[in-house]
């Protein structure tokens, strides 16, 4: 099958029509359009085969994970998911992993409102680059500049699920079968918060995704805003099947480093608290607070009022 003939069959006509799409996949460019009063929220992700995921993982699941993590960066912006282009570096063209590749894909787009509007094939190592774009109201994206001394950190969902999982995947942890298949799930099938990032605009002071760790994450925050933080590591939410396959102090170096939750970090100031409750509610989110934002350029850890050390810090990309 060559390249025309594999974007025909698989990623042309298939999956969302959205209406803004003027021109999609089969020209030099698409033609979209976007709505009068929007800015243009844009991000690109690549995933490389036993760099960011592993080979074993399904077809299916790779695909929904390409876009999940782009979904991911325009929920921490506030963003609204419009239309995205893939790249796709392949080996070799194998019809069955294709299939369930883009079945996958567009699952996600779907659900997600999100139309394929170009791309690129290639042969190589295999490799996914999306590249999403999505649209927020001028002058309401959150950005990782804006958290101000006093402010409440939050995050949604229960943290450490994937790390965790993908150390079942790879033989380094066992847990009973009552958890294994959640905790691979939230490795493989990452939720993107993107309603409540919607929810936020207008009572968060920053947010970012948790893509690398929440010490990785949270230090953007405080670099972009010149500010420091205090957490209390006993605040960070934790899953059930977490909590009863290993123990606190495991399960706490999970949640702090270990990457790839896809849920959101935000702060927000004391006047917006009561607001947070209604407007996360209506997104159907669970969220809790974690720390403050304070004074100086630091990250401290807590447990019971003392200073809380860990050793590892989260994914580093070189």
């Amino acid at each position: 099958m060559k390249e025309f003939q594999l974007i025909e069959h698989y990623f042309r006509d298939h999956g969302l029509n959205r209406r803004d799409v003027e021109l999609g996949i089969g020209d030099d460019c698409a033609i979209v359009l976007p709505a009068e009063g929007k800015s243009l929220a844009i991000s690109c992700d690549t995933l490389v085969e036993n760099v960011h995921f592993l080979s074993e993982i399904p077809a299916s699941a790779l695909g929904y994970k390409s876009l999940a993590v782009n979904l991911s960066d325009l929920a921490s912006m506030g963003a609204e998911p419009a239309w995205m282009t893939l790249a796709l570096t392949m080996p070799e063209v194998n019809e069955e992993w294709l299939t369930q590749f883009s079945q996958g894909l567009f699952e996600a787009a779907e659900y997600y409102g999100v139309s394929l509007v170009g791309g690129d094939t290639t042969r190589g190592p295999l490799s996914i680059t999306v590249t999403i774009h999505g649209q927020v109201p001028h002058g309401k994206a959150l950005t990782r500049a804006g958290a101000n001394n006093g402010d409440w950190i939050y995050v949604t969902g229960t943290l450490g699920d994937s790390a965790l999982g993908l150390d079942i995947l790879l033989g380094k942890q066992e847990v009973s079968s009552d958890y294994k298949g959640y905790l691979i799930n939230r490795h493989y099938n990452p939720t993107p918060r993107v309603l409540a990032g919607q929810a936020l605009r207008s009572l968060a002071s920053s947010a970012i995704d948790l893509s690398d760790g929440l010490i990785s994450d949270i230090q953007h925050i405080l670099k972009a805003s010149n500010v420091g933080a205090i957490i209390d590591v006993d605040a960070i939410p934790l899953s059930t099947s977490m909590l009863e396959s290993v123990d606190k102090e495991k399960a706490l170096s999970y949640a702090l480093t270990g990457g790839e939750d896809y849920e959101l970090l935000f702060t927000v100031p004391e006047a917006q608290r009561g607001a947070i409750d209604t407007a996360l509610l209506h997104a159907g989110v669970k969220f809790v607070k974690i720390g403050q934002i304070c004074p100086g350029d630091k990250l401290k850890l807590v447990q019971d009022g003392q200073p809380y050390q860990i050793e590892q810090n989260g994914f580093e990309h070189f």
